[in-house]
């Protein structure tokens, strides 16, 4: 079977096939943070969702070439500039170096390409300009530059690719004034926003005097500059569908630099939304939550990004608390069962186990079927678990399971458990101590040997070949 995607651009489930003509090659462009705060755990479900695809593209072969973009100038962080009296370079670089260690935090890989937009004034003014030579862009009074939907759509172009719209209710040709810019009509859209005192010291100059870019079109010159005008996947959330990416495909293939009947982009994966404590996410609801937050709660950025990957990406998913205890509690069953494994297995080097790959991939090929997935490692780890208390698994067939689990674990990225980690070598001293206590018989002693270990973060479990050392998880 062959990896099948949700394409949104055309709502239907169909075969990921790759533009590279060697089909190796996969760019993929994902829509970044916006840094005017600290991101929340809604923004990482599709960062995390991001990385999944990213890592499942790996493991079947395909040589990813990852872009994220950082919005660096934006509305919301001009606000924030001004109210705080900050630099913008300084201020974005900070929230910025937060996102990142977050990202990481959740077990994501970097992406190849960090464009920042206040780095790429040249690519977006010039996509501004080819925009304006062809008759599909005009300039406002106020200088400002705006995409035009009527003019795009004269040239046989189809806006609402991705959503149905209805354009009688947007009133096409009336003028009238929105955010304070003016523009010939509702749907039409800024790529460049003209200087105002708000502004502060925030702008570039540019051939239609000093501004700003909008949002939109930083997005397009920058994947542009990258992957090409034509490229195989974008992702982002679900709330991005419109305006955001519609404008993207409107004004990238509206500069007319693709190769003729070539897409913007082939395939378009959203993240659906998710909600906190089974409501939409605000800070007055008291649901909103950092990764920060859910760390001082005592989570770990594996539990998290666990729970994450349990649920469908087109699914709404409503993330708790309650569920991150189980989360918790579903990777420890995971780990008890490896950390097994690696007991029996020792130092033997094995093939992974062909039959329960073969299984992940078949519900991974299906549109990423995560839940499928989980279902398929943990039947294996309960047969696993059977057979080692019956005694049955043998020591090859451990190392295979444990090889195939590896091998899985490159696509969910789960990490090794945190119990499984060398013991350094103090504690390493309190358990022989311990053991000598035992071996003499000095069994009060020994029970304190164990409650110092405990209090170090470490649990010592007693097993017919010997004692072995866990970590603590959890208070």
């Amino acid at each position: 079977m062959a990896l099948r995607l949700f394409n949104t651009l055309t709502r239907t489930v169909e075969r990921f096939v790759p533009r590279d003509p060697t089909g190796r090659k996969v760019g993929m462009y994902c829509c970044g943070p916006t840094v005017y705060d600290r991101a929340h755990i809604g923004n990482f479900r599709t960062f995390v969702f991001a990385d999944l695809v990213r890592r499942y593209l790996e493991f079947g072969g395909y040589e990813v070439f990852h872009v994220m973009n950082i919005t660096d100038v934006e509305d919301k962080i001009i606000a924030r500039v001004r109210e705080t009296g900050a630099d913008l370079r300084e201020y974005t670089r900070g929230l910025e170096a937060l996102f990142l260690a977050d990202h990481a935090t959740l077990g994501c890989r970097r992406p190849h390409a960090l464009p920042r937009a206040t780095e790429h004034m040249a690519e977006i003014t010039d996509l501004i300009g080819r925009l304006l030579e062809r008759g599909v862009a005009y300039q406002a009074a106020d200088g400002s530059v705006y995409f035009s939907i009527e003019k795009y759509q004269r040239t046989g172009a189809v806006y609402g690719r991705l959503v149905n719209l209805n354009f009688a209710a947007m009133r096409p040709g009336q003028r009238i004034s929105q955010d304070e810019y003016a523009k010939d009509s509702v749907a039409d859209f800024a790529l460049w926003k003209a200087r105002t005192p708000e502004d502060g010291a925030v702008c570039w100059p540019s051939p239609w005097g000093e501004g700003r870019p909008g949002w939109h079109i930083e997005c397009s010159a920058m994947s542009m500059r990258l992957l090409g005008p034509s490229f195989d996947l974008h992702l982002g959330g679900e709330d991005l569908i419109f305006p955001h990416h519609e404008d993207e495909i409107a004004q990238s293939e509206g500069a007319n630099l693709q190769q003729p009947s070539e897409p913007f982009v082939t395939c378009w994966l959203h993240a659906a939304h998710l909600l906190v404590e089974g409501r939409k996410m605000a800070k007055s609801a008291g649901n909103f939550f950092t990764l920060a937050d859910l760390q001082e709660r005592g989570f770990s950025g594996r539990e998290i990004r666990y729970l994450l990957l349990t649920a469908h990406y087109r699914e709404t998913f409503n993330f708790t608390l309650e569920n991150l205890a189980g989360a918790r509690s579903a990777l420890a069953r995971l780990d008890e069962c490896i950390g097994k494994l690696r007991d029996l297995a020792g130092p033997r080097q094995a093939d992974p186990d062909a039959a329960w790959c073969a299984a992940f991939t078949a519900a991974m090929d299906e549109d990423l079927n995560v839940a499928r997935a989980w279902a398929v490692v943990f039947d294996q780890v309960r047969e696993l678990n059977r057979q080692m208390a019956e005694g049955t698994l043998t020591p090859a067939t451990a190392a295979a399971a444990l090889t195939a689990w590896e091998t899985i674990d490159r696509v969910w990225g789960v990490g090794i458990a945190p119990d499984r980690l060398a013991p350094p070598a103090e504690v390493l001293a309190l358990l022989e101590q311990r053991q000598s206590a035992r071996r003499n018989r000095d069994f009060t002693l020994a029970d304190r040997f164990r409650a110092e270990l405990e209090s170090c973060g470490w649990l010592i479990e007693d097993t017919p070949t010997g004692p072995r050392l866990k970590r603590r998880i959890g208070p």
